[in-house]
């Protein structure tokens, strides 16, 4: 069994899974599109991958506000999750991932990565975030 974690954002999907054993969360890549409601082919990227790597639940970044209410970012992540629902039938967190590019990007930075090297991994990263504390969280509760 291994889990999903997904970034989602308007153009990009940062996708991480997790290790077999439920310890560790891997970046594996970034899904780009053009258009933020072109969503087919982001869907059929993620079904592959949960088939790929026997995926059994996924994990998706909720954007909430710094004050704890749900704005339009969030309203789009929970129709998303719907989405990812009917087409891969697993069950799908959500998980709060307030910081978490804020984070990324500094991990980034003290990496020495360039700022216009950046964007590339940027989602990874924080999808990587998101799978973690999930994980994490997950043990603690066991």
């Amino acid at each position: 069994m291994r889990i999903m974690g997904l970034d989602y954002g308007s153009k990009t999907v940062g996708v991480a899974v997790s290790d077999s054993l439920l310890l560790t969360a891997q970046g594996l890549e970034t899904i780009c599109r053009t258009q933020e409601n072109k969503l087919r082919k982001t869907l059929a990227r993620i079904q592959s991958l949960c088939g790929e790597y026997e995926v059994e639940e996924i994990v998706l970044g909720f954007p909430k506000n710094m004050n704890n209410t749900i704005g339009d970012r969030a309203e789009k992540s929970l129709e998303f999750a719907e989405m990812l629902k009917k087409r891969t039938g697993l069950p799908v967190v959500m998980w709060d991932e307030r910081l978490t590019t804020v984070e990324a990007n500094r991990t980034l930075m003290e990496s020495g990565v360039r700022r216009e090297h950046r964007k590339e991994y940027i989602d990874r990263i924080a999808a990587v975030f998101i799978l973690q504390g999930y994980l994490d969280a997950r043990r603690i509760k066991e």
